[in-house]
Order: structure tokens, then sequence, then C-alpha cells
């Protein structure tokens, strides 16, 4: 049971936002902090040597987590969305320019939109959208034509934020390839709802979030091939990320340090592992069924609501229910909700291009987890009905 400030149950239904953190990872965290603290990389006494190894071993649960060939394809960054500028601004030094196409979708999070923006403005490079149907769903033959010769990268969510349509990513991969442009693809949502399986993905970069995995706030990671992240310049320089320095020059150390510049985040790191163990302990198919499970019982449960109207209707989609409500701003029903003991996201989710493209300014966002309940979607079918009285 998730409990409030004053004990009161609280149906968390912000999953998407940020996950709630399981015992295992906090226990994890504190056996760190009191027992293991040092500095990996630096130091030779025993507490570097055993944060070093602790380091090593979040590296080797994200790589299986994500079916990668080896650990050093694994960078710890700061966030998703710091893995993505990653790519970006390494993209930007010399690899682009005028002619140039990058290729992203109109269900991207602004996470794995602007960053293109910003390499687009810096190189001269043109940026292309593909087009979404009134469902949400990802026009497959436009997104065909969109990508050609000129392409140098593809950018798509893996589950996509605002509304959980799940992106089909292999065959966006293979569309990609197919004109040797890169794909990178944003697992920020998707990590913790749906397998994640790179080399079957067939994706060049996947951008992972801790904090949406059950894991600690300030903890990312960057999976590459390593002969993409070979090619990428590093974003940050300094600390461990050198082999040798002289007063003229430096020479870089090899993958993962020469892309970790910096002291890394060993207890986000830490507390990531911890969460990868949690959440395949539980099996990403049952996870997946459970909330399947809930968001059917959400959808048919908000579909009897008048005036109400769901946002984003695709047929595959993941642990998401986005809506409106006739007369009532979605300020004002989180507002409300939250008064019910319903904790849900409102605003334009980080996705206001994808919104407008709905037809919605602003909305709602219902986002489960592996803890919610039945008790907790009926939570909320009580508490919007509480609002169409309240602003009746």
């Amino acid at each position: 049971m998730i409990s409030g400030a004053e004990g009161r149950r609280v149906a968390y239904l912000d999953s998407a936002s940020t996950a709630q953190k399981p015992r295992a990872v906090l226990d994890a965290v504190a056996r760190l902090l009191s027992r293991d603290s040092g500095s990996p990389r630096r130091s030779l006494h025993a507490l570097g040597e055993r944060a070093a190894r602790a380091l090593e071993a979040a590296r080797a649960k994200v790589q299986r987590l994500l079916g990668a060939r080896e650990a050093r394809e694994v960078i710890f960054t700061r966030s998703a969305t710091e893995a993505i500028n990653l790519v970006a601004l390494g993209l930007a030094r010399g690899r682009l320019g005028p002619g140039d196409e990058i290729v992203v979708t109109a269900l991207e999070h602004h996470s794995n939109l602007v960053p293109w923006q910003v390499l687009r403005d810096a190189t001269g490079a043109a940026l292309r959208v593909a087009p979404v149907d009134d469902r949400g769903e990802l026009d497959l033959e436009a997104l065909e034509r969109t990508i050609g010769p000129r392409t140098r990268l593809v950018a798509a969510a893996h589950v996509a934020s605002a509304t959980g349509t799940v992106l089909p990513v292999r065959r966006i991969a293979e569309m990609a390839h197919a004109h040797g442009a890169l794909v990178l693809v944003d697992g920020a949502l998707a990590a913790a709802h749906v397998p994640a399986d790179v080399r079957e993905i067939g994706c060049d970069f996947y951008a992972l979030s801790g904090h949406k995995l059950y894991g600690p706030s300030g903890i990312g990671a960057l999976y590459g091939r390593a002969e993409a992240l070979e090619a990428l310049p590093p974003l940050l320089t300094g600390g461990d990320m050198v082999r040798s320095v002289t007063f003229e020059r430096a020479e870089y150390a090899g993958l993962p340090e020469r892309l970790e510049a910096g002291a890394l985040n060993l207890e986000g790191a830490v507390g990531l592992g911890a969460a990868i163990d949690y959440v395949l302990a539980l099996g990403l198919d049952a996870v997946r069924e459970h909330e399947r499970g809930l968001l059917e019982l959400a959808a048919r449960r908000l579909e009897a609501v008048p005036g109400l109207r769901v946002l984003g209707t695709a047929r595959e989609k993941a642990a998401v229910l986005t809506f409106t409500l006739d007369g009532v701003h979605p300020h004002d029903l989180a507002t409300v909700l939250d008064a019910e003991g319903v904790a849900v996201r409102a605003g334009h989710l980080c996705s206001q291009p994808l919104l407008e493209r709905l037809g919605a300014p602003a909305a709602v966002r219902a986002s489960l987890g592996v803890y919610n309940t039945a008790e907790d979607i009926e939570a909320l079918a009580a508490g919007i009905e509480r609002a169409r009285a309240v602003f009746a």
C-alpha cells in the first residue's frame, strides 16, 4: 500500500512520471552507503574495490535487462534524457550536415524531440516527422516514405509517454537500416512494462531511465552497439575518461569509461541494478499481463463516464490511460482527484505536438505500475464522478 503524508491510502497512478521504489531498492542503496561507499576506479583500498565491483555488477544487470552483447555497451548517464543528448551532440560534431535528415515520430516525448531540433539547428540537417492517426498509432506507410537515402538517424519511442502506444520498434529499425541510418529508441517508459531486447529490436542506441523503472532518480543508461558508441565523441571530458594526459593532449580511454566523465552516481547505479533484479524476478510477461488487466478495467469504467474522451486508443498499449473530461480543465480534474487520494499527471505531458494532433492542448494521464490494484481503478472512477459533480 502507498500512503500519503497523513497515512492515508493513495491510489498512485503516476508511475509514468516516476515509479515508487520497492524495499529491495531502498535496502540495496542503504547497504552500499553504510558498508561499501567508496570511489570506484580511483581508489585501491578495500572500499574503493567493493564500490567498483558494485558499479560493474549494476552495469551487468542493465546488460542483462536489455540483452546487450557486451557490458561495455552500457554507458551510465543521469537520465534517459542525457543518454539521448549524448547521441545527438555526438552526431553534431562532424557527422551530419546540410542535406542530411533526421526522422522522428509524432508520438515523441519532448526529450526525444528537442535534442534533434538542436541537432538540426547546429548542423543544417532537416528534421522530418512521421505522422500518427486519430488512434495515436504510428502510420508505418508514411514512416517508410519519410525515411530515405539522406536519412542519417531515426529516433522513436518504444512506448509513447503520453498515450502508452507501443511502437513497432523492430520494424522501424529495419526500415531505417535499409537506408543505412542509425536508430535510437527511447525506452524511458518501456523498460518497466515490456521486454526490450536491443539485439532483437536491432537498434543502434537505446535510452533507459532509472526512476521510471522503480529505481532512484538521477540515474539512466545508454545502450549502444560498440561500433556506434566508439564513433561518438565524448559529451563531457575529464576525470577517468582518459587513459593518459599531457599539457599538449589527452588520450581517451576505451568504452565505457570514455563516455562516463566525472564521478558516477554509484548509489543510483546500484539502486537501478536492484530495481532490475526486482522487475526480472516478477517477470516482465507477468507484469504486462497484470497491467493489461487493469488497463482494460480502467477503459471500461471510464467509457461509462459522460463527457470523458480517451486520447490514444492504439491496439497495442502499455500501462497508460490519458483522457479529458468535458467542462473540466485537466489541472482542476487532477486537483479534485488528489483531494480524493488519487495521484495522476495533468498538463501537456511533455508531448505538446502529440496532444495537439489528438485535439487536446492538455489532458489527464493515469499510469500504472506493478503495485496497482483494481481498488485504485475504482478510486479513479469515483474521483472523476466527484469532479463531474463539483463542476456541474
